[in-house]
């Protein structure tokens, strides 16, 4: 299986790659052609053909958790894959769009383990890709799902932003986040996607802090997948000395209102140590401290004394902000402050919060975060709750 996998990533990587292309500025290199393409299942398996406009570079590999087929491609317009003919129970759903700059990348959720037994590109007149699916065992799914990124296609790295001494009395170093983007466009309803708000919502809400004497980053910019790890290494990058993850979900069960604000939840702290330690970059875990040097159970011990150090002031940031929202007349969960174990709040050592601005299942909430005069009101209430934490917080770091 490693080598059938491994010889279908070097074929699809061997084209040549086309000139860089600004991440969100696509020139739809190729076209996929709904009508001429399919998905079905057939003897036990299912096939999948993607008809293009031309032939670009592309890959496929599998991933866990839950099952899925990844197929990317040097830049491929989507538009109309939801039209394609699917007549598969073996493909669940798909979902298709940017990748990374000059790259878009084609998801199929599958109903079980899978193998790729054939992955192929016919060029012409214009290029057919073809993929069968069969079953597989556990255990040989596993296998090929972790097989490792392909050096040229790892995931993007940590942003490049200049690194600075941390003036104590300079501006507040707010770091914003806005949720999902690019492939992952969150929760949505009536045409409404959560990554576009959040988006536009952030970059009203950075003029506004700039104006106010803020020094502010963005994890992103665009209509872009940035990874959830990535997002910290931004902050850390920038100095950060408040994380705001910005968010606006959706239930599918029940029914809630209102703002809400999330901090790491304590039973997570140590499994956050533990995966930031194994996963990340030692030099991108504790700001001014050098742990690439150091083994998992000391990186970890380090951080989890980091983390004591710094979840009052958390606890302190989620509670300027509500305060000052409420005191805006904004309109609040019934739970106002709740803990969570969202990946982008594990972060040991800089202040880190996630806001739920409200819920798209929540008609009132979609209109109220549509609402110019609402996300105002919003923006200044962030605006004096970071504030006033800014004014007490001094007195608490370690």
């Amino acid at each position: 299986m490693r080598f059938i996998l491994s010889a279908l990533l070097a074929l699809a990587l061997s084209a040549p790659l086309a000139a860089p292309l600004a991440a969100q500025d696509l020139t739809a290199l190729a076209r996929l052609d709904p009508a001429a393409s399919r998905i079905a299942d057939s003897a036990g398996g299912a096939d999948i053909t993607l008809a293009l406009s031309q032939p670009v570079p592309w890959r496929v590999r599998l991933l866990a958790d839950p099952p899925r087929l990844v197929l990317d491609f040097r830049e491929v317009d989507w538009s109309g894959a939801a039209a394609m003919p699917h007549e598969s129970a073996i493909v669940e759903t798909l979902r298709a769009g940017v990748f990374r700059a000059g790259w878009s990348r084609l998801v199929l959720q599958l109903a079980g383990p899978f193998t790729v037994t054939h992955a192929a590109m016919q060029t012409g007149a214009g290029a057919k890709v073809t993929v069968r699916l069969d079953p597989a065992s556990p255990a040989a799914f596993a296998a090929a799902a972790a097989l490792p990124e392909p050096p040229d296609w790892a995931l993007p790295q940590p942003a490049a932003l200049p690194s600075s001494n941390p003036d104590p009395q300079g501006p507040l170093r707010v770091v914003l986040d806005p949720g999902h983007g690019g492939i992952d466009p969150g929760a949505e309803r009536d045409g409404a996607t959560e990554a576009s708000l959040m988006l536009s919502f952030a970059r009203e809400l950075k003029e506004r802090l700039i104006r106010e004497g803020f020094q502010v980053t963005m994890t992103r910019e665009d209509d872009v997948f940035v990874p959830l790890e990535t997002r910290i290494s931004i902050a850390r990058a920038a100095n950060a000395q408040v994380f705001l993850s910005l968010h606006a979900d959706a239930l599918a069960e029940g029914e809630a209102t209102g703002a809400t604000i999330y901090h790491l939840a304590d039973d997570a702290s140590d499994e956050a140590s533990r995966t930031l330690a194994e996963r990340h970059d030692r030099d991108d875990l504790l700001a001014g401290v050098d742990l690439s040097q150091q083994d998992d159970l000391v990186a970890t011990v380090l951080m989890d004394m980091a983390r004591t150090d710094t979840a009052p002031r958390i606890q302190n940031l989620a509670a300027s902000l509500a305060g000052a929202m409420q005191q805006a007349g904004i309109r609040m969960h019934r739970h106002p402050i709740q803990q969570a174990s969202f990946s982008v709040l594990k972060s040991p050592d800089i202040p880190s919060v996630l806001l739920e601005l409200g819920f798209l299942s929540s008609g009132s909430d979609l209109k109220r975060l549509n609402d110019p005069e609402w996300r105002e009101t919003m923006q200044g209430a962030i605006l004096s709750g970071l504030r006033a934490w800014a004014a007490t917080d001094s007195k608490l770091k370690p």
